[in-house]
């Protein structure tokens, strides 16, 4: 016995031996190579027997020879029944972390979380609602109510260079009182093991970060994480070679090691889609490897989107129907037209859009032809090469001189030079690596897609010049 009595007599009150009960002894006696106990509960009043080892015997704990008297200290009591109250208050209270937190969240918010989210006995999902649809208060409020009910420890959040500090201090501190450590080179380097320094621990690092230090990612892949959060998730998608050839980015190939070592998988992004389905595909491969294998999966899902509640106002969250009713598991996005308040009001305002007829000048005429014949060229040529970079980038050139002569003018100035930039790249090998980083986030992309440009962008410096000069008449 832990109270340095080795013997059980009748009368004894143990814990122990009943996990919810004291037991009161009735009878002790040997049961072959075993002990033989005896007792009655005393709420219960159950009669219990157990043949027990010499062990089991000894973790019993003799609580006393009689019933509580309750003379203990009534505020360690208080103390004690408050702490349940609060380790249980979400089976009473639904939104029992919006009510200890000080965000005010909308309807939308309140229904990703609560109607999709929770109700997903292991969430692999993509959460990409419309710009300025609070995303980052969905996350906050998954992860408080997933700590307080005990169902995670380790999370991880994963996101762009420069949103790791807003997400500590703001997203995750400020509004919901949870404490994060940042992740970076100089944190990393100080203390490589801080991974496994607290059983309960939130980190956030950036996506190039993990990806390119092969010490802090393999520290990550040897955790076991209970939850991981990336945020712009649309920046882990494969980068293309020639236009065509898939090739996987470093930040891809990171997150795709990543999301098997965790539980839970939530994915944020404005822009799900960015005009390839395949793209769109290999980011839900990341959620669940087995279903999302060909585009036509991806379409049935998509189908599914709709959910049955509505438009998201306060009359959606009666609807008690389990999540597994006509309602997709893998993603949700809501457009800002479908976003409402508490009085069903709208968010944001509508839009009205209005054409108002422009007559050029003649030089302005010239111009804006000159530019238009070259946008056509190339982009003929792009969409036979299936180089989709260069089609968008086109489509910018083009929107740009609808803008505003200032804006084209910058444009065919800046042209030229960054191009250059990109031949001298190609052509040494020693100094490409180097000026890759400068680009930051976008390095792994460079590297594939300026390859495929090859030596050809000397004929579009060549273009490009007629158009300059018809621009110098203007200005």
């Amino acid at each position: 016995m832990n109270d340095g009595d080795n013997n059980l007599a009748p009368g004894d009150v143990v814990s122990g031996l009943e996990p919810s009960e004291f037991v009161e002894i009735q009878r002790v006696a040997p049961f072959g190579g075993k002990t033989l106990v005896e007792g009655v509960g005393l709420q219960s009043r159950r009669v219990v027997k157990r043949p027990l080892t010499a062990e089991e015997l000894a973790a019993l704990v003799k609580v006393s020879d009689r019933l509580r008297t309750f003379d203990g200290d009534a505020s360690l009591f208080l103390l004690g029944t408050e702490a349940e109250r609060i380790r249980i208050a979400h089976q009473f209270d639904p939104l029992f972390v919006v009510n200890s937190s000080i965000v005010d969240p909308l309807p939308h918010q309140v229904e990703a979380v609560y109607r999709y989210l929770l109700l997903l006995p292991r969430i692999r999902f993509l959460l990409a609602n419309d710009t300025g649809a609070g995303k980052t208060v969905m996350a906050g409020l998954l992860i408080k109510e997933l700590l307080f009910r005990g169902v995670i420890q380790k999370i991880l959040v994963i996101t762009p260079g420069g949103l790791t500090k807003q997400w500590q201090e703001e997203e995750l501190q400020e509004k919901f009182g949870l404490h994060a450590w940042l992740l970076g080179r100089a944190t990393f380097e100080a203390e490589p093991g801080q991974f496994s320094r607290y059983e309960e621990s939130i980190f956030v690092t950036s996506i190039d970060f993990l990806a390119r230090n092969g010490r802090c990612l393999k520290a990550a892949l040897e955790t076991q994480w209970d939850l991981v959060v990336v945020d712009e998730a649309h920046k882990l998608s494969s980068a293309y070679e020639y236009g065509t050839k898939l090739k996987e980015s470093k930040r891809y190939k990171a997150l795709n090691a990543i999301a098997r070592k965790t539980d839970h998988l939530l994915f944020l992004t404005a822009t799900p889609h960015r005009g390839r389905k395949d793209t769109f595909r290999r980011l839900l491969l990341l959620l669940d490897e087995d279903l999302f294998q060909k585009d036509e999966h991806v379409a049935d899902r998509v189908r599914e989107q709709a959910a049955p509640y509505g438009a998201s106002g306060p009359e959606d969250f009666e609807d008690e129907r389990p999540i597994s009713q006509a309602r997709n598991r893998f993603f949700l996005r809501r457009l800002k037209e479908e976003m409402v308040d508490w009085d069903g009001q709208p968010l944001f305002k509508p839009r009205h859009t209005k054409m108002i007829g422009y007559n050029l000048t003649p030089e302005e005429k010239t111009l804006y032809d000159a530019v238009t014949r070259y946008v056509r060229s190339k982009r003929k040529e792009a969409k036979e090469k299936r180089n989709r970079n260069v089609e968008l980038a086109l489509m910018v050139m083009q929107r740009r001189l609808a803008s505003s002569l200032y804006a084209i003018t910058r444009t065919l100035e800046n042209r030229p030079r960054a191009l250059n930039e990109v031949l001298v790249i190609l052509r040494d090998p020693r100094r490409r690596m180097g000026r890759i980083q400068r680009y930051g986030q976008a390095g792994d992309e460079l590297h594939y897609e300026g390859r495929g440009m090859k030596l050809q962008n000397r004929r579009i410096l060549c273009t490009t010049m007629p158009i300059s000069r018809s621009v110098s008449a203007l200005t």
